[in-house]
């Protein structure tokens, strides 16, 4: 790229990403200096035009609808006078229809380079002019859409070229393969989160449904869809509209979604309807539809869930999803064994488990000398990896939204079975009351067993023996009830006396380490005041009495925004054992600290820019939050836990 073209997008909110190396070539031959001014030769006017970041986005896209989609310059217009009543603006690019020279077909808006804004101009020139086609984009974004009527826009995949029809569009059909190689979030650079938020905007916020409730169901769905043509490639998907009218597609959909129930039961009733009308869902459909939901760690769809969830409630209850990248430290740095125990206590979407099961399944994979693909999470596994889902991983929420959602992960990765509970983790007294519901036996009577199988003492819920526990408690909100806090060592005050209220987090605390077996390590995240405040000594004291200190991490203050900005640490111990563990006064701590914010002040990603100023994409194709806990499929540098891991095998750690 020259310096001139540089220059001009750095300063702007453009960029070149959706363009190809050659197209931006043949373009910049047409960049001209005069009397130190910067011109660009226009595709369409054919004259000199002042060079300004929205103009050559312009040009480029331009040179696309040319040489890629084939459309001749004379059915063209750039700056398109269009009348609002008394009131005119101008379009950027307009294409009329093919047998009409004068009426508007497909309408590019380039002015505004922000979605929510574009969007709305868009929208005003297609119904202005009776165009049937939108497209915007920023030359990093790119959005297709299809005027359906006045009020409703619906996603296309693409636009038709000059000798196709829209129609041609949407009847194709597509396979898994398909949906690798045009996957929305790839090719225009979106989240799954954007979409919803987009739908919402769109559908959602007026069609009178819980949102949560009906995304979920599509997720759910697409989800199936997705595993079923993952394990047979030629299959056609059906999470699809090939043009259908809105009444047949919503049927498909529903018998789809049956299905879907039909394979992870125990999520939703077996007699649920999709609550969408028709056309709600036909728009939703046609959002969520070029979207390929699995890759190698379900990022995309955690990423969902977390919006979605915290949306419904979750900041309520100071409850907040842990960033994956945290999780994938806290895993690297306990280092989970095939042959281990995990169990997660405060669960939330299941974040620690799933990303446990990854871990150790790679280890499998590399040990069978399998090549795994990015459609790993949905291609079918070696019976290992299935029955370590099945028999080592454990999880419980009290909370029944996120139960579900964790149960969904699991279900997928354990290809039917899951061992995500819903219990109150610090209540455990109550659980044989609970247990002996009928609706709860026939969700969760399975993993209820597996769960029983690892108490340390028959008939009581208090010990148990896992190797490992992970876990982000939530730290707002105290304990009152005395029935409770009385069961809890930490229930006393450092006098020694029970208090009327609790912290939540300190009684997780003491909880979670009566789920571990002696040498069980475990990774949780406290608010940073527990490990500092004078007044919390009484809590390091009972921590440092029943286990080794392994290290502490401080995590950046921006981690948990836009939830909150409350300073967070992750410490990890290992119970004090003869073998595992022996007890010792002195010894070396871990110390880190996280440098890089991983997000900014309002909580939006940071992600990795690299040498040539384009974002660092992971092996999905998928942005990499800039962080440096670890180091991200060798594309970043090392991190927090690579030198933890030196240090623990200086240490002789048993786990290493």
């Amino acid at each position: 790229m020259s310096g001139i073209i540089d220059s001009i997008i750095k300063k702007s909110n453009y960029k070149l990403t959706q363009f190809s190396p050659k197209s931006i070539n043949e373009i910049e031959k047409n960049v001209i200096e005069e009397n130190g001014k910067i011109y660009i030769k226009c595709l369409v006017r054919n004259k000199n035009i002042k060079l300004t970041p929205e103009e050559l986005i312009r040009q480029l896209y331009l040179y696309k609808l040319i040489n890629v989609y084939g459309y001749p310059t004379e059915r063209m217009e750039v700056e398109r006078v269009i009348y609002f009543g008394r009131e005119k603006k101008r379009a950027d690019i307009v294409i009329f229809s093919k047998t009409n020279k004068t009426a508007e077909e497909i309408i590019v808006e380039l002015k505004k380079p922000k979605l929510k804004d574009g969007k709305e101009q868009l929208r005003s020139y297609c119904n202005a002019t009776g165009a049937i086609i939108g497209v915007w984009t920023n030359g990093e974004q790119i959005s297709y859409y299809h005027r359906k009527n006045p009020n409703f826009f619906e996603d296309i995949p693409d636009i038709p070229k000059a000798n196709q029809k829209l129609k041609d569009i949407l009847a194709e059909r597509w396979t898994i393969e398909d949906l690798i190689a045009k996957d929305k979030l790839v090719s225009e650079k979106k989240s799954l989160k954007s979409l919803i938020e987009e739908m919402e905007d769109e559908v959602l916020a007026n069609a009178g449904v819980d949102v949560f409730e009906e995304v979920f169901k599509l997720i759910f769905t697409k989800l199936y869809d997705e595993m079923e043509s993952g394990r047979d490639k030629k299959r056609i998907l059906n999470f699809r509209n090939y043009g259908d009218v809105d009444d047949d597609l919503k049927i498909s959909i529903q018998e789809l979604f049956d299905k879907a129930k039909k394979k992870w039961p125990g999520v939703f009733n077996f007699d649920e309807k999709i609550a969408l009308t028709a056309s709600h869902l036909a728009i939703c459909i046609a959002s969520l539809q070029d979207v390929k939901l699995f890759n190698s760690n379900l990022d995309v769809i955690d990423d969902a869930f977390e919006y979605l969830i915290s949306k419904a409630q979750k900041g309520e209850k100071g409850q907040y999803f842990t960033p994956r990248y945290v999780i994938d430290m806290c895993v690297k740095m306990l280092n989970p064994q095939k042959d281990e125990k995990m169990i997660d206590t405060a669960a939330g979407s299941c974040g620690f488990p799933v990303h446990t099961m990854f871990y150790v399944w790679k280890k499998i994979l590399k040990e069978k000398g399998i090549p795994q693909s990015h459609l790993f999470t949905a291609e079918k596994k070696p019976p290992e990896c299935e029955d370590y889902v099945k028999e080592n991983i454990f999880a419980i929420d009290f909370d029944t939204k996120a139960v579900r959602v964790a149960r969904t992960l699991n279900l997928i990765a354990g290809d039917g079975r899951t061992n995500v509970l819903h219990l109150n983790t610090l209540d455990y007294e109550r659980w044989e009351d609970i247990i002996e519901d009928d609706d709860w036996k026939d969700i969760y009577y399975e993993g209820w067993k597996g769960l029983r199988s690892m108490r340390k003492t028959r008939n009581q819920n208090k010990d148990f023996n896992f190797d490992i526990l992970m876990a982000n408690p939530p730290f707002a909100g105290d304990i009152k009830e005395g029935r409770i806090i009385s069961k809890y060592e930490l229930g006393k005050n450092a006098k020694g006396k029970y208090q009327s209220k609790v912290g939540r987090d300190i009684l997780f605390i003491e909880r979670n380490l009566s789920f571990l077996k002696d040498g069980g390590r475990m990774a949780i995240i406290l608010p940073q005041g527990r490990l500092n405040n004078v007044s919390d000594k009484y809590i390091r004291d009972f921590i440092m009495e029943k286990c080794r200190i392994l290290a502490v991490v401080g995590l950046h203050e921006n981690v948990f925004k836009p939830h909150t900005g409350t300073k967070t640490s992750v410490l990890f111990v290992q119970k004090w054992d003869d073998n595992l563990c022996p007890k010792k006064e002195d010894y070396p701590i871990f110390f880190a600290t996280m440098r890089e914010p991983s997000k900014d002040n309002s909580g939006d990603k940071i992600y990795c820019i690299g040498k040539e100023g384009h974002a660092l994409l992971d092996e999905n194709n998928h942005l990499i939050v800039k962080h440096d806990l670890y180091n991200h499929e060798g594309l970043t540098e090392d991190g927090i836990a690579e030198a933890f891991i030196e240090f623990a095998k200086k240490e002789n750690l048993s786990f290493f």
